[in-house]
């Protein structure tokens, strides 16, 4: 079980890490692809993230 927790803790920083990437290029003027584009990637990377640390968390404690 400490090889789940530890590949979803991997998985959930990767997505933000991805998401804070994002949310900087989105900050910045004159950047492609889109703005709207960029806010969606951030937005999924970000959920996604969070959700890959909250099941790791839940497999630590609790299994």
């Amino acid at each position: 079980m400490k090889l789940a927790a530890t590949l979803f803790l991997i998985f959930g920083a990767i997505f933000l890490l991805g998401a804070i990437k994002y949310f900087l290029r989105l900050t910045s003027p004159g950047v492609y692809p889109p703005k709207q584009i960029l806010k969606k990637r951030t937005f999924a990377l970000a959920g996604g993230g969070g959700i890959c640390l909250v099941i790791a968390v839940m497999i630590t404690y609790f299994l």
